[in-house]
């Protein structure tokens, strides 16, 4: 389902979608098009795109593509969802010890749909950190491995 999204494919992109993307939130789906779990959140996204038009622009960003966002982000589990607005990282407090991304498919298109309008909501009123509004079941765990500390 990835076919039916934009893709940003090198870094100058990543940064002209970043800079150019105002008053919306900016969705950045990093992954590879041939895992199974990318294609599982792709499609949510696919189905969502046309709804949240008016408050999102949704792209894909291969890791391969653009390791140097890759590796400014810690992209070490795909698929990963990072969100801006107006050119400012948004945080979510997912309850993980990440809030820069969300790591993992969203288990239904209701729950994609519910973060980005409560990130959109928060992001107007200037908050670069908001709450989830996800139940924490759907939220997929795992642990941070910190090497060469």
């Amino acid at each position: 389902m990835s076919y039916l999204l934009s893709h940003l494919s090198s870094k100058h992109q990543v940064d002209d979608a970043i800079k150019s993307t105002e008053d919306l939130v900016l969705v950045l789906r990093f992954g590879k098009a041939e895992d199974s779990v990318c294609m599982k959140l792709d499609e949510t996204l696919a189905k969502t795109s046309d709804d949240l038009r008016k408050m999102a622009k949704i792209y894909c960003v291969d890791v391969d593509a653009v390791p140097i966002y890759t590796q400014y982000f810690d992209v070490t589990l795909i698929p990963a969802t990072v969100f801006f607005f107006n050119a400012q990282h948004i945080k979510v407090d997912w309850g993980t010890p990440d809030h820069t991304k969300f790591i993992g498919s969203f288990k239904t298109k209701q729950d994609f749909i519910d973060v980005v309008e409560v990130i959109y909501r928060g992001a107007m009123k200037g908050k670069v950190m908001v709450a989830s509004p996800l139940d924490p079941s759907n939220v997929p765990k795992y642990e941070l491995i910190f090497k060469d500390i």
